[in-house]
């Protein structure tokens, strides 16, 4: 054995120890924030051009909004981190603005600018559990530490790919996360409606959302689609001693938390596999 390596074998545990603490890059605390925020938002092909517009345009509206900005402000730390994500299919999932900081005005309209820069682009099926799956994954790789992780997601049709919906929502709920859904129930999308249910407000109801106040704004017209989504981001983000106006967001109807009624959470599915055969679609 050379001088140097009966040097390395005696070297004493604390001399041992400060070379490993040396060699060993810091580990950066994740930064506090009120409120981790996935917006998951549908974009297959039921959805026209035009609709995918709107709801680009309707978020970046909520998200500059004077009452969401407020509500942001009356957290306990100010700040709250957000990712805006399309999605469509069991593998189809694009974050269109990746985590980000919304801690004043001019971060919402840095956000608000994203959502413009590029046109959103659709793509085939619906898979609520890919979506659901997807954004759950995104808060281990968010660099942030939130009082609430919240998944908020948007569609206009029930899950037909992928893991079954109800499966997929439990497993996100047991890792803390709450779901909130906005369907959409607008008809008149790409494909006339094929995959349509006429409940699609119970259905994100009952297979949808969970989680400790979980609730759903259903969206009858987009018209009202600007209004929904203000709300629900209102609701999302003020904290337990919200001011009067952020309880007044809650109190105008309709606002559904989660029940537990009997829904065929399985709908989507089966009404792909009797009917694929009259458009490949979705």
């Amino acid at each position: 054995m050379s001088a140097f390596s009966r040097a390395g074998h005696f070297l004493s545990g604390s001399a041992a120890l400060a070379l490993v603490v040396w060699l060993t890059p810091p580990i950066h605390a994740a930064e506090p924030v009120d409120v981790e925020l996935v917006l998951a938002v549908d974009v297959s092909l039921s959805m026209s051009p035009t609709e995918l517009e709107i709801q680009r345009h309707g978020y970046a509206a909520a998200l500059t909004h004077d009452n969401v900005l407020q509500a942001i402000a009356d957290g306990a730390y100010g700040k709250v981190a957000v990712t805006y994500v399309e999605w469509a299919g069991a593998t189809t999932q694009q974050v269109v603005v990746p985590w980000t900081v919304i801690a004043s005005r001019a971060d919402a309209e840095r956000v608000a600018a994203q959502l413009s820069a590029h046109p959103p682009a659709s793509a085939r099926r619906t898979s609520i559990s890919g979506a659901l799956e997807f954004g759950s994954d995104l808060f281990a790789e968010s660099g942030f530490q939130g009082t609430k992780r919240v998944i908020d997601i948007s569609g206009d049709g029930p899950n037909n790919q992928g893991e079954p919906v109800d499966i997929a929502r439990d497993a996100v709920v047991k890792q803390g996360i709450i779901i909130n859904g906005l369907p959409l129930m607008t008809r008149g999308g790409g494909f006339g409606g094929v995959y349509d249910v006429n409940n699609l407000d119970r259905y994100y109801s009952d297979c949808v959302i969970g989680g400790p106040g979980s609730f759903m704004i259903p969206v009858n017209d987009w018209t009202q689609f600007p209004e929904a989504i203000r709300r629900k981001l209102v609701l999302e983000l003020a904290g337990p001693a919200s001011p009067q106006w952020a309880s007044e967001e809650a109190a105008h109807p309709p606002v559904v938390l989660a029940q537990d009624r009997p829904t065929d959470c399985q709908v989507g599915e089966k009404m792909w596999r009797d009917r694929s055969w009259m458009f490949d679609a979705r």
